[in-house]
């Protein structure tokens, strides 16, 4: 694991609302502490190496990856709320490519229902909707990448 995958892995962890993330492989053990004042990750060699620490920039809180998604209104002109996404990673509409799509346009859900997957660093995180409502639009690609916070579907919550 190189400094730039130590870093990304920082920002990703940082986005995410995470006191802790420990990492161990047969080659280094990774541990990456969240808290206000920042993130801090230390990165340990096998046990004759010194450990190398990385600063970066102070965490902001924000939904834990397999936490429901944020919903948040578009605009005060629609009625429509945006379901956004929680992290960053690949946006899949199913659980496989042989599988239905979680939620399709005129789909009425449920606060709770799984309406995508979000895969990110090999976890795929199943997003569920924190509100009721019909689907009117999937904004985002199947198996495309998505930033955080990023509109994935428009619910019409009426």
């Amino acid at each position: 694991m190189n400094i730039k995958e130590v870093e990304e892995l920082i920002r990703f962890v940082s986005k995410a609302n995470v006191t802790e993330v420990e990492l161990e492989t047969k080659d280094i053990k990774l541990i990456i502490k969240t808290s206000r004042a920042g993130t801090e990750a230390q990165m340990q060699a096998p046990v004759a190496a010194a450990p190398v620490v990385v600063a970066a920039a102070p965490a902001a809180p924000v939904a834990a990856p397999a936490a429901p998604v944020a919903a948040a209104p578009v605009s005060n002109d629609s009625n429509y709320v945006a379901i956004k996404s929680p992290m960053i990673g690949t946006f899949y509409r199913s659980s496989g490519p042989d599988k239905p799509a979680f939620v399709n346009v005129g789909d009425k859900i449920e606060k709770g229902k799984v309406i995508c997957i979000i895969e990110a660093m090999k976890l795929f995180n199943e997003i569920e909707a924190e509100i009721s409502g019909t689907v009117v639009k999937v904004v985002a690609t199947d198996a495309s990448p998505v930033e955080y916070d990023q509109v994935l579907l428009l619910i019409d919550p009426s």
